[in-house]
């Protein structure tokens, strides 16, 4: 069986509008390879994310990392880490390890691997190269209205309403 197949659209041009602000790391340069610490093979550490410029308004963040390129019609959830306070401003490494390594009331939702935590990439072995999007959402409200047990699927549709900007670094994986 081939994976042969069109490379997906940059998903966040196809959102609704939102202002743009500025996100940084130590540990994803945008467009090159991710470090081996965030492939799930060698660690699963989320990387570094510092970020600055939300819009006013901005009372709380999401953070996720999004791979569009994995073979499948709804692309793979690696993280998703919901109601960080207003005032964060970054994550240190391995902050995706569990509720415990977040800011102030913050919480994971499971991701497409089922665990709630940050999954490192694990494109499939001979797969074109796959795109990781580390993105922080700035939220107009305290809380996104999900809990723990929301999909991926459900926290993006919460987004899409109440999402006043979106900073992005995205890295790049193949085996």
């Amino acid at each position: 069986m081939s994976l042969d197949r069109p490379v997906t659209p940059d998903p966040y041009p196809l959102l609704p509008a939102a202002a743009t602000f500025t996100v940084t790391s130590d540990d994803v340069t945008d467009g090159a390879p991710l470090k081996d610490d965030q492939v799930n093979a060698h660690g699963d550490t989320s990387p570094q994310l510092s970020w600055s410029g939300a819009p006013e308004g901005t009372r709380s963040f999401v953070v996720t990392c999004f791979d569009p390129d994995a073979p499948t019609p709804s692309g793979f959830w690696h993280w998703v880490a919901v109601d960080l306070p207003a005032d964060t401003t970054s994550l240190s490494v391995g902050a995706g390890a569990g509720d415990d390594s977040l800011p102030g009331d913050a919480f994971h939702v499971r991701n497409d691997g089922g665990g709630l935590n940050f999954m490192g990439a694990a494109p499939p072995e001979g797969d074109q190269v796959h795109r990781y999007f580390f993105v922080v959402h700035a939220v107009g409200q305290d809380t996104l209205g999900v809990d723990a047990s929301a999909s991926p699927a459900v926290v993006s549709f919460n987004l899409a309403f109440k999402t006043l900007g979106r900073a992005i670094v995205h890295g790049t994986y193949q085996h």
